[in-house]
């Protein structure tokens, strides 16, 4: 192994040393915690340390990085305690994550460091985000993420790289090729000789390095840095290198042939560097053993004696405590949003031709949302020139400039990862689906990162994910689903579902104001169908509260979206009986006052929604009615939902499908119970 000292000084020679040796250390005596079983898992990355230590000295310590499984070296080179390590290890309250998370699944925004999720490829677009925000605000730094050589066989690895070169994005993506993932060799991953070959399928420089060279790791990345914020490009650095421990501990290492453990010990970047140190005379033997002792007792000086015992107490442990810290609190009130909104409203020209439709209201929120806050940033594929498929976002382009009003590539994950980025760096944005149903391909970024995130370590996702929904438009299958009810069941996200102009305007406005991640729905067939006048300021309605729209003795009709127009529609027709109509309007979280007073009502309930019947949210309330307001009931809670199919094209076999079609009759069977 060559190392090449560039005229780095001494001290900063030995300060990689030292750099270097921590992490190994530290696994070290982990190891044989492990073995005395105060660790429950541990995910080793002995043989890997100069990547992970190398990457981050070669950064500023405010700049992010995105590690995973085996990067202690980021958190030890990034000066967090070695206390504060072991309390998050031993699953403390006190960690980073209060017992939530193990290992190193745990970011620190005082640290800049991402936490990974077990998926692994999300980090790479969190990434894009972060580097996008450097961008935007023309800050000369970069955004670094590790990837394994078999995450790159995932989708998210090509959608990153890819939006990242588009946007021409200062960030640094670092592949630790170890040569296997878990147990599959790389001749089972991928066919290219190398992996940094794919850079230039993105338009991109790379560079294959070897990652057990500290010396090599450090000035590539640095000299990269500089290359990512002076041309303001990404880059691709594949590391080749070698574990010398299973995939994790329990996993063991079988499945290797024991002639590349002999080959990679003679590479190991610890004893290689040492060896060149003490072999220059930059250090001697004795100054080595000085350092090696310094870690040791730095080490055993920390209080290790806390494995294995209890992390929380049981009385510290509540419901309310848990689900405290799902949502994020806001920090700027409304008030203080809509000063901004009237300070900056004389600088943007009054609207012309304003209209009172339902997308009318709906453009109207988000156009007064960009004013309030100029760091609202608009993505979604040709929401720009074209101004969406829905043509919401018309006009705003020329109004709010290409870096706030943003297309993308087709690749929703990534521009839904790149989302996170941003609000790491303070953004908010709002992603527009061209249709809701293509959420699909970027639902692990939704449920297990923007949802799980504040839980997890108290980082916010200050993202509004606008989903134009529902049936009655002839557009089949793939354009047609009403999919809320896969979102109302992941704690950590709010769902919002309007039926009217007004409504649809200040939800929106209070959605993007709220730095939690929030879904909101929007039923395409009321977008020119549906008008109402609503008011011209800046207003907000408070996420989580239900609107009564009619207040009636006979049945109670529980709904949202479309269901509140078919639901006025059958009660103006229907003056025989007396219907109380509650627009749940929030589906995530709900308003169980309003449900029970209207449940209190009329003692017959019928909850009425487009989505299909199996596994929609009708259930939930249907079951949370019988279980808290048994009492009121004088007949069973029923359900009016569309058919346990897809949405098919035809237009009669599209209204056979709607629940509209069977309202009646439900309504019918429940009055004379």
């Amino acid at each position: 192994m060559q190392f090449n000292r560039n005229n780095y000084s001494d001290e900063i020679l030995t300060e990689l040393f030292k750099a270097l040796l921590l992490p190994r250390m530290i696994e070290e005596k982990m190891l044989l915690l492990l073995r005395q079983g105060k660790v429950s898992k541990w995910f080793s990355g002995i043989g890997q340390e100069a990547i992970s230590v190398g990457a981050t000295t070669a950064l500023q310590p405010d700049e992010w990085i995105m590690p995973l499984h085996r990067n202690l070296g980021v958190f030890t080179s990034r000066k967090i305690p070695l206390a504060d390590l072991i309390k998050q290890w031993q699953g403390s309250v006190h960690g980073f994550s209060k017992g939530r998370e193990r290992s190193f699944h745990f970011g620190s925004k005082d640290y800049f460091i991402c936490g990974m999720i077990s998926h692994l490829g999300p980090q790479l677009s969190v990434a894009d985000g972060v580097a996008l925000a450097y961008k935007l605000k023309h800050e000369k730094k970069v955004c670094l993420a590790f990837m394994g050589e078999g995450g790159t066989s995932e989708g998210e690895f090509h959608e990153a790289l890819n939006v990242a070169s588009v946007w021409d994005l200062p960030v640094i993506f670092i592949i630790e090729n170890n040569g296997y993932a878990l147990s599959t060799p790389v001749s089972e991953q991928y066919r290219c000789a190398k992996l940094v070959d794919r850079a230039q399928g993105y338009g991109m420089e790379g560079v294959q390095i070897d990652g057990n060279n500290i010396l090599a790791v450090y000035d590539t990345v640095k000299g990269v840095r500089d290359y990512c914020i002076n041309h303001q490009r990404p880059y691709l650095i594949e590391c080749m290198t070698f574990r010398m421990r299973g995939h994790e501990e329990a996993s063991g290492t079988k499945y290797i042939p024991r002639e590349l453990f002999e080959k990679w010990l003679e590479r190991d970047p610890i004893k290689n560097y040492e060896r060149y140190l003490t072999e220059e005379k930059i250090l001697t033997n004795e100054q080595v053993d000085q350092i090696k002792n310094e870690i040791h007792d730095y080490i055993n000086n920390n209080p290790l004696e806390g494995f294995g015992g209890k992390s929380h107490h049981a009385h510290s442990i509540s419901e309310s405590n848990e689900a405290e810290d799902i949502y994020a609190k806001k920090i700027i009130s409304f008030e203080e949003t809509k000063q901004a909104f009237l300070d900056q409203r004389q600088n943007f020209p009054e609207e012309q031709n304003r209209g009172n439709r339902f997308i009318d209201a709906i453009r109207e929120g988000l156009r007064q949302s960009m004013i309030a806050h100029p760091g609202l940033i608009l993505m979604g594929q040709d929401i720009a020139e074209y101004g969406g498929a829905f043509k919401v976002t018309e006009g705003f382009l020329q109004e709010f400039g290409k870096e706030r009003v943003r297309n993308t590539p087709l690749c929703e994950s990534a521009i839904i990862g790149a989302s996170l980025g941003l609000s790491l760096e303070g953004y908010k944005s709002v992603i527009e689906m061209q249709f809701a149903d293509f959420v699909s391909v970027g639902f692990n970024q939704i449920i297990n990162n923007l949802a799980k995130i504040h839980y997890r370590w108290g980082q916010n996702a200050d993202v509004v994910i606008r989903m134009p929904t529902g049936a009655g438009v002839g557009a089949g299958p793939f354009h047609s689903q009403s999919n809320e009810a896969w979102f109302v069941h992941t704690p950590g996200l709010k769902v919002v579902y309007p039926s009217s102009p007004g409504d649809a305007k200040g939800l929106l406005i209070a959605a993007i104001n709220d730095p939690n991640p929030v879904l909101f729905f929007e039923h395409k067939a009321l977008y020119r169908s549906l008008s109402a006048d609503f008011s011209e300021d800046y207003f907000e309605i408070e996420i989580g509260k239900a609107k009564q729209i009619r207040v009636g003795t006979d049945v109670s009709i529980i709904t949202y979206g479309m269901g509140v127009i078919w639901a006025t529609e059958y009660a103006d027709t229907h003056s025989e009986i007396s219907i109380d109509i509650l627009d749940l309007r929030t589906l995530l979280p709900l308003d169980y006052k309003a449900i029970r007073n209207s449940v209190n009502n009329t003692g017959k309930v019928l909850v009425l929604h487009e989505d299909t019947l199996t596994g929609g949210i009708g259930g939930e309330i249907a079951a949370w009615i019988a279980q808290n307001c048994f009492e009121f009931l004088d007949a069973p809670v029923m359900r009016c939902a569309s058919l346990d199919t897809p949405v098919p094209f035809n237009a009669d076999l599209e209204k056979n499908f709607l629940a509209k079609s069977r309202l009646d009759e439900m309504m019918q069977k429940l009055i004379h119970y």
